[in-house]
């Protein structure tokens, strides 16, 4: 897996979304030009208009976020939304903020990412065999988007995933990005017969489907509430990639 760098610019146009393939760069664009949720693109415009003090020499990006890494990737990962001031400001996922940090931390520690931090859009970070998104593609007001909101971005994920034909293994940070996962299987009609609960390290396994539906792994988000507070820590986020990492070694299951 080649390792791929985003360039997505701290302000402009959709177009100057590019170094990605092409297929790739064209959802980029659509999700960075969406306009569906009303209430969440007038948040990030006030956001970014306003700014937080820290941060008011800088431009905000204030658009959707696409997802940030590597094409070829076998592991994904799914976040809840942009932080307001962190990947709406900086315009790239997981991106300006302690969270983005704390993840890229354990994905450096296990072999997924080129540098321990994610500060900035243009700071060199590559992923290598992973891909990050969110399941909602602009930051909500009090990290708490609406159930049709979250509904109205399942297109993008299908989209996106739609360009990633080798994802075997979904890594979901926080119960809204894995009940989101669900909710995208539903809708193309792969059923549990029970719904899998969420907890930290639980893994689904879509039984029958196992040939081409990758498996999902819960995880807390990192969230500065659960590393401040300790219900997220750095062994336990990394005990999850490392999960992730033997299930994408696993044989895969041959179809019947």
């Amino acid at each position: 897996m080649k390792p791929v760098s985003s360039d997505l610019p701290h302000h402009g146009t959709a177009q100057n979304v590019t170094r990605v393939p092409p297929r790739l760069a064209a959802v980029h664009s659509s999700i960075v030009s969406c306009e569906r949720c009303p209430r969440l693109r007038a948040h990030c415009r006030r956001v970014a208009r306003e700014k937080k003090r820290a941060h008011r020499h800088d431009a905000y990006w204030g658009r959707p976020v696409p997802g940030f890494g590597d094409p070829d990737a076998r592991l994904l990962l799914v976040g809840l939304a942009p932080a307001a001031h962190g990947a709406n400001r900086t315009g790239r996922v997981f991106t300006g903020d302690g969270s983005g940090d704390f993840l890229m931390s354990a994905l450096h520690r296990t072999g997924f990412a080129n540098i321990a931090t994610s500060r900035h859009a243009d700071d060199g970070l590559q992923l290598t065999d992973a891909y990050i998104l969110s399941a909602v593609r602009c930051a909500p007001p009090d990290n708490k988007p609406l159930p049709e909101e979250i509904a109205r971005c399942l297109d993008h994920l299908d989209a996106e995933l739609e360009q990633l034909p080798h994802v075997r293994v979904v890594v979901a940070l926080g119960k809204i990005g894995f009940d989101a996962w669900l909710q995208r299987l539903r809708r193309h009609g792969v059923l549990f017969s029970r719904k899998p609960p969420f907890g930290h390290g639980v893994v689904a396994l879509p039984g029958e489907h196992q040939d081409r539906v990758p498996a999902l792994v819960g995880c807390y988000h990192p969230s500065r509430q659960n590393t401040n507070t300790g219900r997220l820590t750095a062994r336990m986020m990394e005990s999850v990639l490392r999960k992730a990492r033997r299930l994408l070694d696993r044989p895969r299951p041959v179809p019947a």
